[in-house]
């Protein structure tokens, strides 16, 4: 089944309906309690105030620095990193959870839910898997969160072979490569607009990523190609 997304690039509805799975189960937020004590805040992408989405105060491994900030990749599924980030609606939080490879700066795995729980990061990352079938040895970078830390989370990278590599507490700049593409997502397309409801950001997310992003957006660190064109070159 195919649809065609805003952007002009037709997308697999198969594969939207897997990265949204459970976005719709009811669940109140500090998010949806806000909205509704201050209406005027749902004119805007989120409420006032820093929301956080690394939970580092856990008791799970944590692993090293392996990546140091060393973003360069001289081929794929040679280094992946990973992030969570959230997009406000008026019926509460949307977070977004996104693999990329470092090679072409691609988003390979993307999930989101109205949860920020380690089955969000699961998704994510099970689609890149089944996209890439990386090789044993693919170093795999995130922040040190409870859902990136979680037994689930760690036997799946352990089954596949990954190096696992996770930030400096409450480093930013470990990450500055996923940031870099939150950064950019949001100034493009969340911050324009009020949202009213999850469903409609997530299908607004898809389309970007699979109809503008991937295929069309232009990286200066990519010689002025977009991640598809610069893999087709290298290929």
């Amino acid at each position: 089944m195919k649809a065609t997304a805003a952007w002009g690039v037709p997308f697999s509805a198969d594969c939207y309906a897997i990265a949204c799975q459970a976005v719709d189960a009811p669940e109140r937020h500090i998010g949806d309690q806000n909205a509704q004590a201050h209406p005027s805040r749902a004119c805007f992408a989120y409420p006032a105030g820093r929301w956080v989405t690394t939970d580092s105060n856990h008791k799970f491994n944590i692993a090293p620095n392996l990546l140091d900030r060393d973003f360069a990749a001289d081929r794929p599924n040679q280094k992946w990193v990973g992030d969570i980030s959230y997009i406000w609606t008026r019926k509460g939080w949307l977070y977004l959870a996104v693999i990329l490879d470092l090679h072409s700066r691609r988003v390979i795995g993307w999930a989101v839910s109205n949860r920020m729980k380690r089955d969000l990061a699961i998704r994510a990352l099970r689609m890149a898997i089944a996209f890439r079938a990386p090789p044993k040895g693919c170093i795999h970078h995130t922040d040190r969160g409870s859902q990136y830390c979680s037994h689930d989370y760690q036997k799946l990278l352990r089954q596949h072979g990954f190096k696992v590599s996770m930030s400096g507490k409450g480093n930013c700049y470990d990450n500055a490569a996923v940031e870099a593409f939150f950064k950019t997502i949001k100034a493009k397309l969340i911050w324009r607009r009020s949202w009213e409801t999850r469903r409609q950001a997530e299908m607004a997310i898809f389309e970007y990523i699979n109809g503008f992003y991937n295929p069309r957006r232009r990286h200066s660190a990519l010689g002025r190609k977009s991640p598809v064109a610069f893999e087709r070159k290298v290929a």
